[in-house]
């Protein structure tokens, strides 16, 4: 279904208005008429901004333009060396990726994108530097780029030959005791964070909660960007007790695609804030600032960590079950968050955490399954008694408790200089620099837990395992949170099927650092494509359980073929109008994203009735 048919479906836009909102053929664009498409202006092309342009937009945004330049494309100019090698090594360390404005956390994703520098960016420090960047790109038809944490997946946050709007820099957090959004009701202030769109969540987490003792609903991955987690819903590790992140947003501001800068909150702009909040980053327009909900904080977070292997495929199909049944009794409440994982040879991997119980209280909430597996010695082992552990909420992103207290669960910016705060989990470090093969996901709905329902949910996890590892995300399906958590998140644009999934289900694979057409350091292609193979095997068996799921946006094949529905469901026709309405001519262009059916980075194929 193309773009124009889902504003006729939504009623939203008379169709007249479709066919004329996008950009006409003008004197700075680059058109091919027989083709029908409206193309973006390349450096090649005469219509590309000359020097003097494109200093004059370097003296309006106080000389924070530049030209892109990129250790990757260093690299592959020089060949193997050892200062090539050097490079790869930094590609380990996220913050480093951060500080890099030709860089993006993952270096692309077989057979779709490769991280590709932009020719220009604006290191954005003011609402005012990103309008002028938009305005600039906006009247010359060239390639808008919105990079915040770079960790897009779907590589949406670079594009060769494009401006680049680098909000890296603008990463201030400031606490407010009663924060009222504009134009609301002076009489219900809440306690908030506001956040610059440049900051990450690991800063965030040790200015609120380390530092003063509240709770925000950010990503589990300490070194995603704010910004760009909660345009998409954004999960935390307890997300089943606080909702999304998206659900905290109190207001955002935001630069549109005619340049303005605009408040969004529930009073002002509420067709844009409820847009925003879900309906995936880059699509309509640049948040710089975002004001978040605070909770108060839970006296302690704990994690509980397990493996256990079964003997043989009838022991491993009991023991799905068995952890089924006892994800439905004591699971799919506000405790618990995080994985379970599904892995070849028989094996179940837990890795999950909790909030608002003591360690006792977690030891007993557990004792059931564990005793239930050392009653079959036979047909169950573990290497290591289960290990429940809690700790105090306050210390969980303070990085020097992390450093002393923690040190095998962490790592730190080895840059020499770094600051002190640059900490991020190691089980995240994989994450940094890397190529990924391929990458699904899909909500599981709590309804398979029954009695009547589970044994097919068993199925079809022993036959995905039985091809690649299967991870359920407790954290990311929302079914067992309060009915207020339910309701907050019901009002954002994510896919409503959130609401009724226990879990997400996530398939993927990938490679360390690898780069095109580097000597030493290019993919692996053969094996990523038996990866890939091997992933949409293990996702095929497991759709045999959920064949209507919807997928996470932020965690989503590139190749989705039926997208909109996957990642939004029914809101996509409001979405939808939303976007025409703030951005007609398609400045903001995603993959995937909210109004880019005919688009791609060329720029807009008309279709042939247009």
């Amino acid at each position: 279904m193309n773009r124009r048919e889902w504003l006729k479906i939504a009623g939203a836009v008379p169709l007249a208005t479709v066919a004329c909102s996008q950009p006409a053929p003008r004197e700075s664009a680059a058109v091919e008429p027989a083709q029908g498409i409206v193309r973006r202006v390349r450096p090649s092309d005469p219509e590309w901004p000359g020097e003097a342009q494109w200093q004059a937009l370097g003296e309006r945004v106080g000389g924070r333009l530049a030209r892109v330049r990129s250790p990757l494309a260093e690299c592959a100019a020089s060949g193997a060396s050892a200062a090539c090698d050097d490079v790869f090594r930094k590609l380990r360390n996220p913050y480093y990726i951060r500080d890099e404005a030709g860089l993006t956390q993952a270096l692309g994703w077989l057979d779709a994108w490769s991280s590709s520098p932009s020719a220009y960016v604006v290191a954005a420090r003011t609402a005012q530097d990103v309008a002028a960047a938009v305005e600039f790109a906006r009247e010359r038809n060239l390639r808008l780029v919105v990079k915040g944490g770079g960790h897009s997946y779907q590589g949406t946050s670079n594009a060769p030959d494009s401006l680049l709007v680098w909000t890296r820099w603008m990463d201030e957090v400031a606490l407010h005791d009663a924060f009222v959004p504009a134009g609301c009701d002076a009489s219900r202030p809440q306690p908030a964070v506001s956040v610059g769109a440049g900051a990450i969540w690991m800063h965030v987490y040790d200015a609120v909660t380390a530092r003063a003792g509240r709770y925000v609903q950010g990503g589990g991955c300490a070194t995603v960007g704010v910004a760009g987690l909660v345009q998409s819903g954004g999960f935390g590790s307890h997300s089943k007790r606080f909702g999304t992140a998206a659900a905290s947003l109190l207001e955002a501001e935001i630069v549109t695609a005619d340049g303005r800068v605009r408040l969004a909150n529930a009073c002002t702009n509420p067709d844009l804030y409820w847009a925003i909040r879900g309906g995936g980053g880059g699509s309509f327009g640049v948040v710089t600032r975002l004001t978040l909900r605070t909770h108060e904080l839970p006296a302690q977070f704990g994690v509980v960590f397990a493996t256990i292997r079964a003997a043989s495929d009838a022991a491993f199909r009991r023991l799905v079950e068995r952890f089924l049944r006892f994800c439905s009794e004591a699971l799919l409440d506000p405790h618990w968050g995080e994985k379970v994982d599904f892995g070849p040879r028989r094996r179940l991997e837990i890795g999950m955490v909790f909030q608002g119980l003591d360690r006792a209280g977690a030891s007993a909430a557990w004792k059931p399954f564990f005793d239930w597996v050392a009653s079959s010695p036979g047909d169950y082992a573990m290497a290591a008694p289960p290990a429940i552990a809690a700790f105090p909420a306050r210390e969980a992103w303070n990085p020097e408790f992390l450093r002393e207290h923690a040190a095998p669960f962490v790592l730190a910016d080895d840059r020499a200089g770094a600051p002190r705060g640059n900490v991020y989990w190691r089980a995240d470090a994989d994450q940094a620099g890397q190529y990924l093969y391929a990458y699904r996901s899909a909500w599981v709905p709590a309804g398979l837990l029954g009695a009547g329902e589970r044994n097919a949910l068993v199925e079809a996890l022993v036959a995905a395992s039985r091809r690649w590892p299967v991870s359920l995300h407790f954290n990311k399906g929302l079914a067992g949170a309060p009915a207020e958590v339910l309701d907050a998140v019901r009002d954002t644009a994510m896919n409503p099927a959130v609401l009724d999934a226990f879990a997400l289900a996530i398939v993927a694979a990938e490679g360390g650092p690898a780069y095109d057409s580097i000597p030493g350091h290019a993919p692996n292609l053969a094996l990523g494509r038996r990866r890939a193979a091997q992933v949409r095997a293990a996702m095929d068996a497991l759709r045999r359980a959920v064949p209507d799921a919807g997928s996470y946006v932020s965690e989503s094949d590139f190749f989705e073929p039926d997208w909109q529905r996957s990642f939004w469901g029914p809101h996509y026709a409001r979405l939808l109008a939303v976007k025409e309405k703030y951005d007609p001519a398609g400045l903001f262009f995603v993959h995937h994203g909210v109004g880019s059916e005919g688009w791609s980075a060329d720029g807009f194929t008309r279709p042939a009735a247009a």
